[in-house]
């Protein structure tokens, strides 16, 4: 049995949609600190602890059942009442919660004892309302009022935020209740009177209000959540997806960990069908639209949902900037990169309303919405989002290339915009082979290679459109960028590409992970992809546990740091996709290998945003990094890319085919996938290892939908070369 590794300090997080609920393993929200119940990025409630008789509770064990509820067991410290001492674990007190617009949390508590108990119950409280900005900033800022009222009548307790417009409010009803509850002094208190056996039952009820619209707790109690339209509509989804078998336990577990990471992730849309959802970024703190990970997580999971690809076409898509806004990072065509819902974003003190400082989600929305039509074959999706399509074009060519050179490079205009504009977005995370920090506009090697990916993509979709000129047109611009980088990138000494371009136009000669994005581009010539792998899959590079994010012998490496020698599985996954592009099977299959052996060292074979770069000796295991997202979307959605990559899977729905090139390790000698979608057919295939080959049997569906194509010649038929 693996070692387990526990992420970040002990916590117990739950969700659902825009509503994050973050505590201690015993359920409780001390202040200050960066626990809460936070809903549309407003901190509702900042402190909550409860007491029997001014005593604290006893935790025994506490975490999350399922991603929208928790439930902790808790028993008495000794305590004193006018009737008698009460021994200490004479009560077991059970404490439940479920989200579903608003909460439900269940107060249960039991008499073991031989005597009877009669004491008070108090639960303390506290609502500040701080944005979720401050709070990460740990800035303490009042900027509006607050007002508490309490209704003995109707046994509820109303707190209210309101600074000029923007309007937040908690609404705590004491539902079924074998007691009568009182407020005074901050707390919310029972009396509980218990015969020996005797059990005691509380409901109460969070209200959310946005100052528009009143979201209402769940009334069931949490034991019957499971019957509920929410748990009803899990299931549903549950069924929708694809499924996976295999005698490899370890893959097993991770993949079923990542579809559920997934469900836990899923933003429901406003106008769509009900099983559309956007992709969040990662709990705790990015429980938010974002266009770089929403799109590079519906690319993973165009295997698994590509309802993901509509989601966060549509939504992206809406709000595709159509205004310079430099305050913002805002140009016309250009994708947002992240968009925030609480007070600071309100008044626009903070750009995330959305704020557009990305420069790689343009591109990737083109990507995305060329894969969706191959994996759906929905000709409408390339009809209805061509307007967007043109728009993000033209924002390459133009406001993308900022000085007309047929290269992609960012630098901030506003004064509280993001230094770097790409995957690897930590202030300190671009440094020249000295350390030093990298002087902008930045043109890194990655945007190029997104680009060229985009155009050769669109050009497909113009074909599929009937617009010749347009593809042509793609394809020539395509052609000239492969020209152009490989000239500028390619350093012939170290075999390998530079990081980026510097504001000189300088290669930064760094060694980092960036490169392997343009394997999976398609933007390097076949005769220079060995050494690429070569130089990932070294020492320097490739820790064990999967392939850095900058090389161990850099003077800024500290594998312990956010990007500059830590390990991202989502990184790892685009990099295994383009291994498998120019045919390193082998190399790709020892990297999937190393991040399912990764999973299985964290509890519940659930992978982090991140882990540290310390190299796999045979005697360690992955260790964390301190403060990462988890579950976090990427993350979960590397294993369906890996398991793309192993099997060679390349869709073509809108030819009514289904490609494969499967090369299975010895590690995973066989895999069933169940429910394969293409377009609107559902296939079964069986997928083993038979001596070296790897074959295939169609269990269900049309089996001459199903033929070979190597991954090589997939890439050679959309890239020309």
């Amino acid at each position: 049995m693996a070692f387990k590794v526990q992420v970040g300090p002990p916590q117990i997080a739950i969700h659902q949609a825009m509503t994050v609920l973050v505590t201690e393993p015993s359920g409780q929200i001390h202040w200050p600190g960066d626990k809460g119940l936070y809903f549309f990025d407003t901190r509702l409630i900042s402190a909550w602890s409860v007491y029997a008789n001014g005593a604290e509770w006893d935790l025994l064990n506490g975490g999350a059942v399922n991603y929208d509820s928790a439930r902790i067991f808790l028993t008495n410290q000794a305590f004193l009442t006018e009737d008698g001492p009460v021994p200490r674990q004479t009560l077991a007190f059970g404490l439940s919660r479920v989200i579903d617009q608003g909460m439900h949390e269940d107060l249960d508590i039991t008499n073991h004892g031989q005597k009877p108990v009669r004491f008070n119950l108090e639960i303390a409280l506290r609502s500040d309302f701080a944005d979720v900005f401050d709070v990460k900033a740990k800035r303490d800022i009042r900027r509006g009022h607050i007002k508490s009222d309490w209704s003995e009548a109707r046994q509820t307790l109303c707190t209210t935020y309101c600074n000029a417009d923007f309007s937040r409010s908690v609404a705590i009803i004491i539902g079924e209740s074998d007691s009568h509850a009182v407020f005074a002094n901050g707390r919310l208190s029972f009396e509980v009177n218990l015969p020996p056996g005797g059990a005691w039952h509380c409901c109460l009820l969070y209200d959310f209000a946005d100052g528009k619209k009143v979201y209402h707790a769940p009334k069931e109690c949490a034991m019957y959540a499971e019957s509920s339209p929410q748990a009803k509509a899990h299931r549903d989804w549950r069924q929708t997806v694809l499924k996976l078998r295999t005698g490899n336990e370890e893959f097993y577990r991770f993949f079923h960990q990542a579809i559920d990471d997934m469900a836990s992730l899923r933003l429901p849309l406003t106008g769509t069908d009900h099983m559309v959802f956007l992709p969040a970024a990662g709990l705790p703190w990015f429980v938010a639209p974002f266009g770089r990970d929403s799109l590079i997580v519906s690319l993973q999971n165009i295997l698994v949902y590509p309802e993901f690809a509509r989601g966060s076409l549509e939504i992206l898509g809406r709000w595709q900037s159509k205004e310079r806004d430099d305050f913002r990072d805002a140009e016309p065509g250009k994708i947002m990169h992240e968009l925030r819902y609480g007070e600071l974003a309100h008044f626009k003190l903070i750009p995330h309303t959305p704020y557009y400082g990305t420069a790689d989600a343009t591109p990737l929305y083109l990507i995305t919405l060329h894969a969706a039509w191959r994996a759906t074959g929905d000709h409408a999706l390339l009809e209805k989002y061509l307007p967007n399509a043109e728009a993000a074009l033209a924002w390459i060519d133009n406001d993308g290339d900022r000085d007309g050179d047929g290269f992609q490079e960012y630098q901030t205009r506003s004064p509280v915009g993001y230094e770097n504009m790409a995957w690897k977005d930590a202030g300190d995370s671009m440094t020249y082979p000295d350390g030093t920090p990298v002087r902008g506009p930045k043109a890194l090697c990655e945007l190029q290679g997104y680009v060229y990916d985009a155009r050769v993509r669109m050009a497909e979709v113009f074909d599929a459109l009937g617009r010749a000129d347009r593809a042509a047109e793609q394809r020539r611009k395509a052609a000239i960028l492969f020209e152009q980088f490989n000239e500028a990138f390619w350093d012939e000494e170290s075999g390998f590409y530079a990081y980026m371009l510097d504001g000189e136009k300088h290669k930064v000669m760094t060694v980092a992970s960036n490169p392997g994005h343009l394997l999976w581009s398609g933007i390097v010539p076949a005769d220079r992809a060995a050494r690429v792998v070569a130089r990932l899959m070294a020492p320097d590079m490739n820790s064990g546990w999967g392939i850095r994010t900058l090389s161990s012998e850099h003077p800024a490496y500290n594998p312990y740091s956010y990007q500059n020698g830590s390990v991202w599985p989502h990184d790892n996954s685009l990099i295994v996709l383009g291994f498998r592009r120019y045919g390193f099977a082998a190399e790709a299959a020892q990297i999937a290998r190393d991040i399912s052996e990764a999973a299985s060292h964290f509890l519940l074979h659930q992978l982090p945003e991140l882990y540290s770069g310390v190299a796999r000796d045979g005697a360690n295991f992955p260790v964390q990094y301190l403060g990462a997202n988890v579950p976090q979307a990427w993350a979960a959605g590397s294993c369906f890319a890996l398991l793309q990559a192993m099997l060679g899977i390349q869709q073509d729905a809108p030819n009514d085919r289904l490609y494969v090139d499967p090369h299975l390790p010895e590690w995973l000698p066989d895999v069933t996938l169940l429910d394969l979608r293409v377009g609107r057919r559902h296939l079964d295939i069986r997928f083993r290892r038979d001596g070296e080959k790897t074959v295939w049997e169609v269990l269900r569906g049309d089996a001459g939908v199903v033929a070979y194509r190597s991954s090589v010649a997939a890439r050679e038929a959309l890239t020309g070369v």
